[in-house]
C-alpha cells in the first residue's frame, strides 16, 4: 500500500542518516586523532574534560556584583555594588568582559548567547561531564542581569562604565573609582543591535532552563520577546545613541543581523511561524542572503543566522513557500563553511576564503583572533551535526567544489587543538591548561594581589606602577581564559601590554564549553571502541 511504501522511504531515510551520522563521528575521530597528540608536548592527547571544566571557572572570575558563597575564584570578591544607583536603577552584577571593568552590553549578550547554544547542542555531554550546575550558573549570572537592565518594555541598560576613564586606570575591581555612569538605549535612543542581541541571549537560555526552572523560563522569553519588538520597533544602531561605547564595542555591521539572529532564536524557542516569516520576508532587504562572509562574532551575526536558517531547511521545518529563502540562506551559510575549509573558488576575490597560519590557525585579524576561531571551531562542529542528522554527507563550495561533512567536524576539532597546544610553539592558549600557557595575561584582577590577601587599596596610578609593568608572571591565574592568541605566522609575545594577545574575554571561552563537552565525550567513545577491540582480540 501507499502508507506501508512511505513508512519504509521514512524508515530507510532514518537508517540512512544513523549510518551517516555514525561514519562521520568516526572520520572526524580519525581525522583528528593525530593532531590531538601531535602537539601536545607530550605526545598525549588532550583531556577535553579538563578543559570543560577549567573554562566554566573562567566566568567566575569575570563575575561583576556580589559574589555568591559558592565562588570558586578564591582571589575574586565584589565589586560594582553601587552600578546604577546615579541613575536610580539596580545594574549590580553580570559579567566584565575583558580585562578591565567596564560591563559592555552587546559582547555581554552574545556570551550568554553562545553560552545558551553550546548547553542546547551539547548539554547531555556537559552534564556527563558533571559540569552541567556550572554552566547553568554561569548563563543566569548574565540571564539576572539582562532582567534588571530591561526595565521597560522599550528600555535597556547597555553598559555600566566608562572605557575612557577605565583604561587610564590599573586597578582591582574591588577598588573601582572610575566612573560608573550607566548608559541605555531607548525609543528616542534606539540600539537595535544590542536589544536584539539581548533578545536573543534570552530566548535561547529560555529553551535551556525549559526542565530545571520552568518559572525562570517563560520570564526569560517574555523579556526576549519584548526586546525584540523593541529592537524591530525603534531601529538605530547603538553606537550611534551612546557614543561612548565606539572606541570599544561599534557595530560595524549594524543592527540587521541581530533582528535576524534575534527572531530565529525566538522562533527556536517559540515555534510562532510569525518569526520564521520575519526571517524569510526581510532576508534580501536585512543581509542574510547577500552577504557572503568569512567571519563570526560578537559583532558580525550573519553567518551564525545563515546556519540556524539552514538547520531549519536540513529538518524540514518550514513551508513550502519558506524553501526558496531558506536554500539561499544556507547557500551562504556554506559560503563560511567553505571560506574555513579553505574551498571557495578563488574567482570569489582574495576574501573567498580564510587564511591559516603555516600551524593551521584560522586567521581573522590581528587583534583578538582567537575569538574567531573559537567561534569558527562551534559553527563548524554544529553545521556537521546538522548535516549528518539530515543525512546529508557533503557541502557545497562556491565554484561548485564539495567538501565531505566529517572534514568540517574535522577542521573544528583541529582548530580547538590548536587552542590546547597542538601548535608549532606548544602553547595551549587556555590559561591554566598544558604546560605551558600565557603567565602574564592583560587582566587587572589577575595581574595585581588578591583583595583577600590584601586589603590595602591600590590605586589607578599605583596599579600601573607596581603591578602593570612586573615581567613576572601574574600573582594569580585567571584559569578557563582563552587570550586574543599568535599573529598570522603563530607568533606569540607573552607580555601584559600586548593586550592584543595576551587579552582574553568571555565571548572567547563560550563557544568552547560546547566544543570541550562534545570532544570529550568523542575521546571517551573512541576509547570504548578501543577497549571492546581490544577485548575482542583477547577472546579470538
Amino acid at each position: 500500500s501507499g502508507s506501508a511504501a512511505a513508512a519504509a522511504v521514512i524508515l530507510s531515510r532514518r537508517l540512512g542518516a544513523v549510518l551517516l551520522l555514525v561514519l562521520l563521528l568516526i572520520a572526524a575521530t580519525a581525522a583528528a586523532a593525530e593532531g590531538s597528540k601531535s602537539g601536545s608536548g607530550d605526545g598525549k592527547a588532550h583531556n577535553y574534560e579538563e578543559a570543560l571544566r577549567k573554562s566554566l571557572l573562567y566566568f567566575e572570575a569575570q563575575r561583576s556584583g556580589r559574589l555568591p558563597h559558592g565562588q570558586r575564584v578564591p582571589w575574586r570578591d565584589h565589586s560594582g555594588l553601587t552600578d546604577g544607583l546615579e541613575q536610580g536603577v539596580d545594574l549590580v552584577g553580570g559579567y566584565y568582559d575583558a580585562g578591565d571593568h567596564v560591563k559592555f552590553g552587546l559582547p555581554m549578550a552574545f556570551t550568554v548567547t553562545m553560552l545558551s547554544w553550546s548547553m542546547l547542542e551539547y548539554g547531555a555531554d556537559v552534564a556527563a561531564a558533571g559540569e552541567l550546575a556550572h554552566a547553568l550558573e554561569a548563563i543566569k549570572w548574565g540571564t539576572d542581569y539582562f532582567i534588571k537592565a530591561h526595565t521597560q518594555p522599550d528600555e535597556l541598560w547597555a553598559e555600566v562604565g566608562d572605557g575612557d576613564t577605565d583604561h587610564y586606570c590599573w586597578q582591582r575591581p574591588e577598588d573601582m573609582t572610575t566612573s560608573r555612569q550607566a548608559y541605555k538605549v531607548d525609543r528616542d535612543h534606539p540600539g537595535s543591535d544590542v536589544a536584539g542581541e539581548t533578545a536573543a541571549a534570552m530566548a535561547a537560555a529560555s529553551m535551556v532552563f525549559r526542565k530545571s526552572n520552568p518559572h525562570y523560563a517563560h520570564l526569560l522569553l517574555h523579556h526576549a520577546q519584548q526586546l525584540f519588538e523593541f529592537a524591530d520597533g525603534y531601529r538605530g544602531q547603538y553606537d550611534s545613541s551612546i557614543a561612548e561605547v565606539k572606541s570599544y564595542y561599534a557595530s560595524v555591521s549594524g543592527y540587521k543581523d541581530e533582528l535576524l539572529w534575534a527572531a530565529l532564536w525566538l522562533h527556536r524557542a517559540t515555534g510562532k511561524p510569525g518569526y520564521l516569516d520575519y526571517v524569510v520576508d526581510n532576508a534580501h532587504d536585512f543581509g542574510g542572503t547577500g552577504w557572503a562572509i568569512t567571519e563570526f562574532s560578537w559583532d558580525v551575526k550573519y553567518a551564525g543566522v545563515q546556519i540556524l536558517a539552514a538547520r531549519l531547511l536540513l529538518r524540514g521545518e518550514h513551508t513550502a513557500e519558506q524553501k526558496r529563502t531558506l536554500e539561499r540562506y544556507q547557500a551562504k551559510a556554506e559560503h563560511y563553511v567553505c571560506a574555513c575549509l579553505g574551498r571557495n573558488a578563488q574567482a570569489g576575490g582574495e576574501d573567498a576564503n580564510v587564511e591559516r597560519s603555516p600551524g593551521g590557525m584560522l586567521y581573522i585579524r590581528q587583534w583578538n583572533n582567537m575569538q574567531y576561531v573559537t567561534n569558527a571551531a562551534f559553527l563548524l562542529s554544529t553545521y556537521a551535526d546538522y548535516l549528518a542528522e539530515a543525512g546529508v554527507g557533503t557541502v557545497t563550495c562556491a565554484g561548485g567544489e564539495t567538501a565531505g561533512a566529517g572534514e568540517v567536524a574535522a577542521l573544528a576539532r583541529a582548530q580547538v587543538d590548536y587552542v590546547l597546544g597542538t601548535n608549532p610553539r606548544g602553547v595551549s592558549y587556555l590559561v591554566g591548561y598544558g604546560a605551558k600557557y600565557p603567565a602574564r595575561v592583560h587582566h587587572r584582577a589577575a595581574s595585581i594581589v588578591p583583595y583577600k590577601h590584601s586589603k590595602q587599596f591600590i590605586g589607578c596610578s599605583q596599579g600601573f606602577e607596581h603591578w602593570f609593568g612586573r615581567r613576572s608572571s601574574n600573582p594569580n591565574v585567571l584559569v578557563g581564559a582563552i587570550v586574543g592568541g599568535p599573529d598570522r605566522r603563530d607568533r606569540f609575545r607573552d607580555n601584559r601590554d600586548n593586550y592584543m594577545q595576551t587579552e582574553a574575554c568571555t565571548y572567547n571561552t563560550a563557544p568552547m564549553v560546547g566544543m570541550f563537552a562534545k570532544l570529550n565525550r568523542m575521546a571517551r567513545e573512541e576509547r570504548e571502541r578501543r577497549a571492546a577491540t581490544a577485548r575482542s582480540g583477547t577472546v579470538s
